[in-house]
């Protein structure tokens, strides 16, 4: 028969094994959740775009010669037909070496004695037809007379025409070699003979089209070749978007895309549409030193000039382009999705404790994921589940 003492101490034993079991039994882990919601989404391309002038124009020299210092700077307004952009005057001639300069003289020397005989074969000239037309006066009186035949007064008439032609030919041998010195003695100039004042002999060149100038090739004075840039002028009213796309995401656009340009420095989101997408892609090389296939897409602002104050040309912006929207999609926190074998799963909350609900996704962004089926609005999920979290667990919100 059991004793008193030995129920008691039975009884004892069995509270403290109790207590013991019920003190170290774990309680429920805590753990972030998260809603599932039913609302807007957009799935977005983000990436890094440059501002260009829709139209720039390049103004370039016309001729060659010597452009003076810039009468523009960076930022100033044109108008076109008007402002004076560039003034180009004439070259100044090249240094001459000793043979050059050398040869020069030798050929003034030449051009001065050919003229020096030119004009001597025109006083000659000038003798005979004088000569001439004092025989023709004695034999016209002569034949006058009749002392020498008619024969002879017409011989006197033709050598007088024929001086005639001698002295107009020579007068114009004199004026070409009086023209061959001048060329020869031209040849002689340098640069100290050559000091054109401004506006002398110069060719000024007026904006092909208002807006400002946005840059300038060189503002001081310099020697151009004909087609040499001089600067370009653009309307920064009529602003673009360029930007570089993985061909990967490219794929995804189509013109007229919505995109969202954010973080151009200014407040507020503008507005843009896609215009063009490049047919051809480009390799360049991350910064990982990884080589990627780039598209590049141009992008038109929809919003006006007035909404985005201080945006210029080659200015950096952060843009994002639609590829899908919807008004109610129910939707999940990427933070909740994990892999179940084959498909997508989550940890749904269910009075206090975790149930692993098998779910299928659609469309996701960088923190949502569009929810076909598996979920309602209003479930209550885990977010980040750990090794630790499993089916069935109690657990507690954080």
């Amino acid at each position: 028969m059991v004793s008193a003492r030995a129920v008691i101490i039975t009884l004892v034993t069995a509270g403290v094994v109790g207590g013991l079991v019920w003190a170290l039994r774990p309680g429920p882990l805590a753990v972030d959740v998260a809603d599932v919601t039913s609302g807007p989404m957009q799935v977005t391309v983000a990436a890094e775009g440059v501002t260009r002038v829709r139209e720039p124009y390049l103004v370039t020299a016309p001729i060659s010669g010597m452009a003076t210092r810039s009468p523009l700077h960076v930022g100033d307004a044109v108008v076109r037909g008007e402002t004076v952009v560039a003034v180009i005057q004439p070259a100044e001639p090249a240094f001459l070496d000793a043979r050059s300069r050398a040869q020069a003289e030798a050929a003034v020397d030449e051009a001065q004695a050919a003229l020096q005989l030119a004009q001597v074969n025109l006083a000659r000239a000038q003798a005979d037809l004088d000569y001439a037309e004092s025989q023709l006066a004695r034999n016209r009186e002569l034949a006058a007379r009749g002392t020498i035949p008619q024969r002879m007064l017409e011989d006197t008439q033709q050598m007088v025409e024929t001086q005639n032609a001698i002295l107009e030919a020579a007068v114009s041998e004199v004026a070409m070699r009086q023209a061959t010195l001048i060329r020869t003695q031209a040849q002689l100039l340098g640069p100290e003979g050559s000091n054109p004042e401004p506006g002398d002999c110069c060719v000024e060149i007026t904006a092909p089209q208002s807006g400002t100038v946005l840059s300038v090739e060189n503002e001081s004075a310099r020697l151009v070749q004909a087609g040499a840039p001089l600067l370009s002028i653009g309307d920064l009213e009529d602003l673009e978007i360029e930007v570089d796309l993985l061909s990967q995401d490219a794929v995804q656009l189509a013109p007229g895309a919505r995109a969202l340009v954010e973080r151009w420095g200014g407040p507020g989101v503008l507005e843009a549409r896609v215009r063009r997408i490049d047919p051809r892609g480009f390799t360049r090389v991350s910064a990982l030193g990884i080589e990627e296939q780039r598209v590049r897409v141009i992008l038109d602002f929809t919003d006006p000039a007035e909404a985005r104050p201080g945006l210029g040309d080659a200015f950096r912006v952060f843009v994002r382009i639609v590829t899908w929207e919807a008004g109610e999609v129910l939707q999940v926190p990427i933070s909740a999705l994990f892999r179940s074998g084959a498909d997508w799963a989550v940890f749904r909350i269910d009075g206090g404790t975790a149930r692993l609900t098998r779910i299928e996704i659609g469309r996701r962004t960088q923190e949502q994921a569009q929810v076909l089926s598996g979920l309602s609005a209003g479930d209550v999920v885990v977010a980040f589940p750990g090794d630790r979290v499993s089916d069935g667990a109690a657990i507690v919100p954080r």
